[in-house]
């Protein structure tokens, strides 16, 4: 038997999905069973594509998954960036899949272990439809050896998968810098994050490819805590953003504004202070002694250097798109030469 055309139809509501502020013109009879903020259009928030997941904006300005937001947020409170090993150290397991169904729910739930939260943000990046890295070629990743090169390659990810591999780098930098504590040192994180960046069909492939994707992802990791250690900037999600909003979204706080302003203010001063040195190093230059037919010159070669340079400019703290570090072929920037960089606590 045959099923007919549908004769009495009625339109009753029009429901739409926006990525920024959850469901749109939901009837009221549904938001107790379907909130109007769902971290997802769908049912799960694991193993879905992130066009259909609702979007925040993080502390650096990239629209990512509200459910990463609210994750980092509450492990944050949970002390895991302290915890030892953790992203290394399983949760348990029933705990896992209890969790998983709240955050399905866009909730957290309270009491959770920190471990079991931090493998649930491992999960979710492993169970994506395609890897935060598929879409570059892998023999450029394995090609890649230095800091610059490793930025090049990054460029060319799409920008969802950019802003999600910036996130996870600065995560995974925020964990380093509590070494110290945690025992998880730029490898460490990298070795248990590097097989949830990809997805490869043949496990020996795959096994192989992840220690290159592990140095990948170390190298990124050691390039942005240098430009944190340069750029005095504290950690993502720390004490110059506000509180995270209803909404799942983070600003700077007034007194970050107020930080960074005085800070440059601070910097442009250093640099005026400094011009007289400059100027006596060029006047003594060129007193220079001639001994048997050569010349030479009491001034160490790197103030010669710093001398026939123009006015520094200070550096900057960019993102994983641009490099600060000095090559070859740069003019050196004579404000990190006579600055002795302050050391990782061991």
């Amino acid at each position: 038997m045959d099923i007919g055309i549908p004769t009495n139809v009625r339109h009753v509501s029009h429901v739409t999905f926006d990525r920024f502020r959850g469901f749109l013109g939901l009837p009221v009879e549904f938001e107790p069973e379907v909130p109007t903020r769902v971290p997802s259009a769908s049912a799960n928030v694991f193993g879905v594509s992130t066009e259909s997941m609702q979007l925040s904006y993080d502390s650096r300005g990239n629209s990512v998954p509200a459910i990463l937001l609210l994750m980092q947020r509450h492990l944050f409170a949970l002390g895991g960036l302290q915890a030892e090993g953790i992203f290394r150290i399983t949760g348990d397991n029933s705990q896992v899949e209890y969790v998983r169904e709240q955050l399905n729910r866009g909730v957290v739930p309270e009491e959770i272990d920190a471990h079991c939260l931090a493998g649930l943000i491992k999960a979710w990046f492993r169970e994506l439809p395609s890897g935060v890295l598929d879409s570059l070629d892998p023999q450029q990743v394995m090609q890649c050896e230095t800091e610059e090169q490793c930025t090049q390659l990054a460029r060319l990810l799409p920008p969802t998968e950019y802003a999600l591999l910036d996130w996870a780098i600065n995560l995974m930098a925020d964990v380093v810098q509590q070494e110290h504590l945690n025992k998880m040192n730029a490898r460490n994180i990298a070795v248990v994050f590097a097989p949830n960046m990809t997805q490869m069909a043949d496990p020996l492939t795959a096994l192989v490819y992840s220690v290159q994707v592990m140095n990948f992802l170390k190298t990124l990791i050691s390039k942005t805590l240098r430009e944190r250690e340069y750029s005095m900037v504290e950690p993502t999600g720390a004490s110059y953003l506000e509180p995270f909003d209803d909404d799942g979204d983070q600003r700077p706080s007034i007194a970050c504004i107020t930080y960074t302003q005085k800070d440059n203010e601070e910097k442009e001063t250093a640099f005026i202070a400094q011009e007289p040195l400059r100027a006596s190093f060029r006047n003594y230059s060129q007193n220079n002694e001639t001994v048997d037919g050569e010349e030479h010159s009491p001034i160490p070669s790197v103030y010669k250097q710093i001398s026939a340079e123009d006015t520094p400019t200070p550096a900057r703290n960019n993102d994983i798109g641009e490099s600060s570090n000095s090559s070859p072929g740069n003019k050196i920037n004579p404000y990190l030469l006579l600055t002795k960089p302050k050391e990782y606590a061991t």
